[in-house]
């Protein structure tokens, strides 16, 4: 009975801050958050996609060089987690200025890092910074816009999945072809002091409330820290180490799965958690949470597959690959909008523009999976174009059918929920894409090998035979993987008439 009536008890103490009116102010505060989150994702992702010309500038090791990214994520997925309950506690706008002033200053020095030990320091305190980000965004969406534009402001989140991640590869290759490759830690410095300055004048100013530390949760923090970290320390190098093979990776998968059903056993029973365990009784959140999972793997292999295939069988650089991304992330800034005017329509049901969307990313891989070791760029854009609307249409109605209806006491825990499984599962989409693409490219060649063995006459030199027969598997992963996207992409559309219910934009109260 303790467990069941905690919620209730700690109500008075985790109540909302008096409602700000909207104005120009809140706008602009809320682009200074949006600007900041953009910054977060795309230092992670462009500092990975030029990870060669860093080792290669700082003399590092390829083993690493993964450490350098997997501690980055790994932090940065773990403050996702936690970051509302402190926003709450420290006021949204002084610990976003915070945590943008010291992402910012952690990136200025670390090409300046003496050696390798304290750059992966600075790196894990910058991903902690990155990770508080994201949930500021949706936490001003949702307290801080009147319910008849409410869902612009989920808009301007789903940028975050959609235009952020796509914009990663033209930035690496600009930095690292024509500027330096230093720029992949410094690009966010200009942009950061212009989202400290929005946030500065634009969000209203909360007063603290450390009387939430006699509720905090120590042993919440003690098991889903390092619950968090290590299952995105084993996601992000399970492939390396070759997964179950290693103790390390057995280690962190069984050890922090263990600790993460500690973890939300704890939250439970706590009077103040970090994570509301009631509000997935909601079929909307739930149904919202895995097919954001689902989303996620989806996104991440239409970005990751034509690069890796550009880069293995054409050569391409990131420079070179950028127009393809470019085509995608560019009209995300029009398709956005676009979807949500759709979505707030009264008569629109999101559901349907949510299956819509997924078909159209399922119809975008099914294509991209005819490609053969002649295809360039060019060849992929008539299916990527799919991926213009495709995207915020996948996206943004799962922010509707999460939130729609949710109490102002509820965003923060809302927030730490969709965030750390958004985070989660952009590792688990890392990872299974990396374990997939390995399994297959040791299929292929296997059986390439095999079926050669059978050929009555070889009339090419071993090394152009053995160069062929690697491109040629390379190319059959790569199709591999298109029909995996599109399998999730349907199962997630096959779950859409069961699970959610149908949700109306939310209106201002006449």
């Amino acid at each position: 009975m303790s467990a069941l009536t905690a919620p209730a008890i700690a109500a008075p103490v985790a109540a909302a801050p008096a409602q700000s009116p909207f104005g120009l102010r809140v706008v602009v505060g809320l682009f200074g958050v949006l600007l900041a989150v953009l910054c977060a994702g795309l230092n992670e992702g462009v500092t990975k996609i030029a990870l060669a010309d860093i080792r290669g500038a700082m003399g590092i090791g390829a083993d690493e060089g993964a450490w350098l990214l997997a501690v980055y994520a790994a932090a940065s997925v773990s403050a996702m987690a936690f970051s509302p309950w402190l926003a709450t506690t420290f006021s949204l706008r002084r610990f976003t200025l915070i945590a943008i002033a010291a992402f910012a200053g952690l990136g200025l020095v670390q090409p300046f890092a003496p050696n390798l030990h304290s750059l992966m320091l600075l790196r894990v305190l910058q991903g902690f910074a990155s990770g508080a980000l994201p949930p500021m965004l949706m936490s001003v969406a949702l307290r801080f816009l009147p319910p008849g534009i409410k869902v612009y402001g989920l808009a301007c989140y789903a940028l975050t999945a959609t235009f952020g991640p796509n914009l990663g590869t033209p930035l690496a290759g600009l930095w690292t072809e024509y500027v330096g490759w230093q720029w992949a830690f410094w690009q966010i410095i200009l942009p950061s002091l212009l989202a400290m300055g929005c946030v500065a004048w634009g969000l209203p100013q909360d007063p603290l409330r450390l009387e939430r530390f006699a509720q905090f949760d120590w042993r919440g923090v003690l098991l889903g820290l390092p619950a968090i970290s290590s299952l995105v320390l084993g996601l992000s190098l399970g492939d390396r180490w070759g997964w179950f093979d290693s103790p390390l990776i057995c280690w962190l998968l069984g050890g922090g799965s263990l600790l993460l059903v500690l973890f939300l056993y704890n939250e439970w029973s706590e009077p103040l958690p970090f994570f509301q365990l009631r509000l997935l009784s909601r079929r909307n959140l739930s149904f919202a949470l895995v097919t954001l999972a689902g989303v996620l793997i989806v996104l991440s292999g239409v970005a990751s597959i034509p690069s890796a295939y550009l880069a293995q069988i054409q050569a391409y650089r990131p420079a070179q690959t950028s127009p393809l991304m470019l085509l995608v992330a560019l009209p995300q800034l029009l398709a956005l909008p676009l979807t949500a005017a759709l979505c707030n329509i009264r008569a629109v049901d999101c559901r349907w523009v949510l299956a819509a969307g997924l078909a159209m990313l399922a119809a975008s891989c099914l294509g991209s999976s005819l490609l053969t070791s002649q295809w360039i760029r060019g060849d992929f854009y008539p299916y990527y174009l799919l991926q213009v609307f495709g995207q915020p249409m996948a996206v943004l109605p799962l922010l509707m059918l999460s939130t729609t209806g949710m109490s102002p006491q509820d965003g923060p825990f809302a927030s730490a929920w969709f965030n750390t499984v958004k985070g989660l599962s952009a590792a688990v989409a890392a990872g299974l894409l990396d374990a997939l693409g390995t399994l297959r490219r040791h299929f292929h060649s296997n059986h390439l090998v095999d079926s050669l063995g059978n050929a009555p006459l070889v009339d090419d030199t071993a090394a152009n035979l053995a160069g062929r027969l690697h491109q040629q598997a390379l190319v059959l992963t790569s199709a591999d993987l298109y029909l995996v996207m599109v399998a999730v992409a349907v199962a997630l559309i096959c779950l859409i008439p069961f699970v959610p219910t149908r949700v109306y934009p939310p209106r201002a109260v006449a």
